[in-house]
């Protein structure tokens, strides 16, 4: 390879890297707005009406539910995926959609440990 083509090809691979650099960069800024967008399920909701899920562990029908105890709540669930002090997070059975730490509903198990 001769000087010339040497040194073209040496700066297209900076180039190169520059751009992914870059790219990578705002990637990384713009990742916590993405994060923070996740969206709050609604009682409503198809798959929460389903299993009979309530933002407050407190409005759950007795009757309705009476396997359901007033210290079962998201935040100590097995399928909970936040840490202790978040007042929303993700589950396992809602995928990207966010429940209430206070919240319930029939697919809850404990948490061991």
């Amino acid at each position: 390879m001769n000087e010339i083509n040497k040194d073209m090809a040496v700066g297209v691979t900076r180039r190169a890297f520059a751009g992914c650099l870059v790219g990578g960069t705002c990637v990384a800024t713009l990742m916590p707005v993405v994060v923070s967008a996740a969206t709050h399920v609604e009682e409503s909701d198809e798959t929460a009406a389903a299993l009979g899920y309530k933002h407050d562990t407190k409005s759950v029908d007795a009757k309705k539910y009476p396997k359901h105890a007033a210290t079962q709540r998201c935040v100590n669930c097995a399928m909970w995926q936040g840490a202790a002090t978040d007042p929303w997070a993700g589950c396992a059975m809602f995928g990207r959609k966010q429940i209430a730490a206070d919240g319930w509903c029939t697919a809850w198990v404990n948490k061991p440990g």
